[in-house]
C-alpha cells in the first residue's frame, strides 16, 4: 500500500536515510581497514587506518559545523532583510517558525531572478533562510509558504546537520582513497609487501582490494550520499505540508519553479543540494543527470497529490515538468 498520509511518509523517509548514512559509515570504516592491513599486513594496521579515518571525519566536521554557513551565504551574494526591508517575507518565516516550533531563523535575499530557497545553519538556533528575488516576484503567499515550510522543515527535521555528517563521511571516503592511490603510484605498495618475508599472500589479496575499493568507493560514497539528500527533500516536502496544512501551495509551487528556465547564477554544483529545487537545470552544460541531488518534481508533486487523494500527474503534465529540473 502506498504511503497516504504526511506522517507515513515522514517515518519512511527518516528510515531510508538512516539506512543510506550506515552504507557510507560502512564504506569508510572497511576502506580504512582494507587499506591499514594492505599497507602494514597486520588486522592491527586496519584498526590504526580506521582510527585515523575517524580523526579526520571529526576535524572536518567541526570545519564544517561552525564555518560553513557563512561560507554558503556569501558565496550566494545572500544579504540579511528584516521587517523593513522584507515585510511580506519575514512575516511568513515567522509564522512558520512558529508552527514549526523553532526560533525565528535570520532572513536573508539573493538578488536573482530565477526562483529558489535554501536553509542552511548547524541547529534551529543558528539557522538561516535564503530565498531570490524571483521567488517572491513569482509565487503567490500560499506558494511562498509551501517554500518556506519546506525550508523550516529542514531546519526542524536537522536535516542540515545530517547532511553535513554524510557529506564529511564522503570527503573523508574521497580524501583517504586519494591518499592510498597516490601512495601506491609512487611505490609504496610495493615496499611494504617486499619488505615481508613469507605470509604475504594475504597482504596482496588486501592490496587489490584496497586498490579496487579507493577506485569505487568515492563514486559509490556519492552517489548514495545524493540519494540522502533525495530522501531528505521528499521529508521536507511532507513535513511542510505538516505545517501548512496545503498541499495544494507547495505542489503549485513546484510546478511554478520546475517550469521556469531561468538560471540560477550564484548555485553551484557544491552549493546545489541545498535549494528547494536543482538550481542546476537538465539543459545546462553544468548539469550532470546521474550526480542529481534533489529527486525529479512530478516524483514530489505525485507524492504529494497522493496525500490529497488525487490520481498521478497527466501525462500532458509530466512532459511540461519532466525536461527541466
Amino acid at each position: 500500500m502506498p504511503d497516504t498520509s504526511f506522517y507515513a511518509q515522514q517515518t519512511a523517509n527518516r528510515r531510508q536515510s538512516i539506512v543510506l548514512a550506515a552504507v557510507v559509515v560502512v564504506l569508510l570504516g572497511g576502506l580504512g581497514f582494507t587499506i591499514g592491513v594492505a599497507a602494514t599486513g597486520e588486522p592491527s594496521g586496519g584498526i590504526g587506518t580506521m582510527g585515523i579515518a575517524g580523526i579526520l571525519a571529526i576535524i572536518l566536521s567541526l570545519g564544517s559545523y561552525f564555518g560553513g554557513d557563512r561560507l554558503v551565504l556569501a558565496a550566494s551574494g545572500a544579504k540579511a532583510v528584516d521587517e523593513r526591508t522584507a515585510p511580506q517575507l519575514t512575516n511568513i518565516v515567522r509564522e512558520l517558525a512558529i508552527a514549526a516550533n523553532v526560533p525565528m531563523p535570520k532572513v536573508y535575499l539573493i538578488e536573482d531572478s530565477a526562483p529558489n530557497a535554501f536553509a542552511t545553519g548547524r541547529d534551529p538556533k543558528h539557522a538561516s533562510v535564503a530565498v531570490t528575488t524571483g521567488l517572491l516576484q513569482k509565487l503567490d503567499r500560499e506558494e511562498l509558504q509551501g517554500v518556506i515550510g519546506h525550508e523550516l522543515s529542514h531546519v526542524r527535521n536537522l536535516d542540515i546537520r545530517f547532511s553535513l555528517l554524510v557529506g564529511v563521511l564522503v570527503g573523508s571516503i574521497a580524501l583517504l582513497a586519494d591518499f592510498f592511490l597516490r601512495f601506491t603510484f609512487w611505490g609504496g605498495g610495493r615496499r611494504s609487501r617486499s619488505g615481508r618475508d613469507g605470509g604475504g599472500g594475504l597482504q596482496a589479496i588486501m592490496f587489490v582490494l584496497a586498490l579496487v575499493l579507493a577506485i569505487v568507493a568515492p563514486i559509490a560514497a556519492r552517489l548514495v550520499q545524493l540519494a540522502v539528500s533525495r530522501q531528505r527533500e521528499y521529508l521536507a516536502d511532507a513535513s511542510s505540508v505538516e505545517l501548512t496544512r496545503n498541499p495544494y501551495g507547495l505542489e503549485r509551487a513546484l510546478a511554478k519553479i520546475g517550469t521556469d528556465r531561468e538560471v540560477l547564477e550564484v548555485a553551484n554544483r557544491a552549493t546545489q543540494h541545498l535549494y528547494f529545487a536543482n538550481p542546476i537545470k537538465k539543459w545546462e552544460e553544468r548539469a550532470s543527470g546521474l550526480f542529481a541531488t534533489h529527486p525529479p518534481i512530478v516524483d514530489r508533486v505525485n507524492r504529494l497529490r497522493q496525500l490529497t487523494g488525487e490520481g498521478p500527474l497527466a501525462a500532458s503534465e509530466v512532459a511540461a515538468l519532466a525536461g527541466l529540473d
